[in-house]
């Protein structure tokens, strides 16, 4: 009896891995995708990974479902490491009923986002499925609310990262969307509420599913996703990475990483990379790649509302979120997208006690009746509320422009930011010296003679009055102007000093950010 019942583990164990078998797996390699097991084997430190529930078995008995039962019915979940750090995991196969969702295999995800939470241990899910299983009826539809919850009750407790591996679509994508990172895979990677059949029989829209839910749609129109991987190894691969440069949870601290790049290291080339033209666009990633250790910025979103810049990198070997205003897009006016994008990447690193370093070139909110219609002053004040809700080391450089509202928004003294710089070429005001002077001196520029020159030497005035760096810091509005090649050392000090930072909020519930 006994060694029948070892044959039965053993055998059980054996279908478990097969899923849908050889020729269904086969057939996922032919479309350029790796099955779910293999997926988890390239996620995780090899030969780490401990499954959970892989003899689990679905309940149903309707539409002939009895008849076909596969153990671990159709997900792999478990935990193991990566880089030597515990994590979650849980993986749809779609050689098995399509990787449909049903009340057996939710409970398979619910347990492992459970055991993350009470670990303290990141989660990953690498979603590739069909859907709810329609032979379940609301009982495959329950199995996503109660996946929802857990997306919800662990976000700020411990990392939750999706990748969008295959098909999402309906009710499905709700639980990417409620993690904090989605990554997706260029051409096999779809997500939509509806597909483009339902849409061309409500609306008679013709869109391909590529086009209404690529990678490179979510990626650069909806900003649904933050990375875009060329292939299933690519993106493992990503995910891998940008786990080192996150916490385990949220009382966990930043991991530290070995440097050899000098905490006093002075980058002459600094000094030049700003122009002199106020004007002129620049790439604020070089600024930042000049700062930060061994000059390497780990972008997140970086096809998406380009005109803010958001990523991790790491000083002295600790990792800090940079969020920067980039001059080389939109002359790095803040719009809807770039406010949005901007204050959830703030709330993230908030959440999980990650230092915010923040540079600023901002020349004011993109104007126009699109902006003010799609409720720009909402989403706008969306980056407002993450930034002066953050409890987390904050510091911002200000490296030239810094105009109006926007100035306020992007980190400002008044927001309870603890360090601010400013470079000699930093411009702080109300707007810019051209906008100011045809405000200020409307009348005398439309009586006089020679407006023209009586405009330049106004401007030039207001540029040498206001628009620079000394009034800010003569109120204490920044804390020093320095010169750019000082900015390594200068942040990383500010950042030592900021370690042991304590800083509360009013005692209430939540607050009502305007969603």
């Amino acid at each position: 009896m006994s060694t029948d019942r070892f044959e039965e583990v053993r055998r059980r164990h054996a279908r478990a891995e097969e899923g849908g078998g050889a020729e269904r797996k086969q057939r996922q390699h032919a479309e350029g995708k790796l099955s779910a097991r293999e997926r988890v084997a390239q996620l995780l430190d090899e030969g780490t990974f401990e499954e959970l529930d892989k003899l689990v078995r679905h309940r149903s008995q309707n539409f002939g479902m009895q008849n076909t039962v596969i153990d671990g019915d159709g997900f792999v979940t478990g935990h193991g490491l990566i880089h030597g750090r515990p994590v979650f995991v849980f993986a749809q196969d779609f050689t098995v009923f399509g990787g449909s969702l049903s009340e057996s295999n939710a409970q398979k995800i619910v347990k492992v986002m459970d055991l993350a939470m009470k670990t303290g241990a990141p989660i990953i899910g690498l979603n590739d499925s069909g859907g709810a299983r329609i032979q379940e009826g609301v009982a495959s539809l329950a199995g996503y609310a109660d996946i929802f919850l857990r997306n919800t009750l662990a976000s700020g407790v411990v990392p939750q990262i999706s990748a969008i591996m295959g098909p999402c679509a309906g009710g499905a994508v709700y639980s990417p969307a409620l993690t904090d990172f989605v990554f997706m895979v260029e051409g096999t990677s779809h997500m939509f509420v509806t597909g483009p059949d339902v849409i061309k029989t409500v609306t008679h829209e013709d869109v391909t599913k590529e086009d209404l839910g690529g990678a490179v749609t979510h990626n650069s129109v909806s900003g649904v996703a933050h990375f875009q991987a060329t292939n299933d190894e690519d993106c493992l691969r990503h995910i891998r990475e940008l786990l080192t440069f996150l916490p385990q949870n949220n009382l966990d601290g930043v991991p530290r990483v070995a440097t050899k790049d000098s905490d006093d290291r002075a980058d002459k080339e600094l000094d030049t990379l700003i122009p002199t033209e106020s004007n002129k666009p620049y790439d604020i990633k070089d600024v930042i790649r000049h700062v930060v250790d061994e000059r390497y910025f780990f972008e997140v979103a970086q096809h998406f509302a380009q005109n803010i810049v958001i990523g991790f990198a790491r000083m002295s070997g600790e990792t800090i979120g940079i969020v920067a205003n980039q001059p080389a897009h939109l002359a790095g006016c803040l719009d809807i997208n770039s406010s949005t994008k901007g204050a959830r990447f703030v709330r993230f690193c908030d959440a999980f006690q990650i230092p915010i370093l923040t540079f600023e070139d901002v020349p004011g909110f993109l104007p126009g009746a699109t902006q003010e219609f799609g409720g720009i002053i909402r989403h706008g004040a969306k980056l407002l509320y993450a930034y002066a809700e953050a409890t987390v080391p904050k510091i911002t450089v200000i490296t030239r422009k810094a105009y109006g509202g926007a100035y306020c928004v992007m980190g400002s003294k008044h927001l309870r930011t603890d360090v601010n710089f400013a470079y000699p070429t930093a411009e702080i005001a109300v707007m810019g010296p051209e906008g100011a002077v045809n405000i200020l001196y409307k009348r005398e520029l439309q009586t006089a003679s020679n407006a023209d020159e009586v405009r330049r030497t106004k401007i030039d005035e207001y540029r040498d009055q206001f628009a620079n760096p000394f009034v800010a810091a003569e109120r204490g509005y920044v804390d020093d102007v320095i010169e750019p090649h000082e900015t390594r050392a200068k942040v990383i000090r500010a950042l030592k000093l900021l370690a042991n930072k304590t800083d509360t909020m009013p005692r209430k519930k939540h607050g009502n950010i305007p969603l």
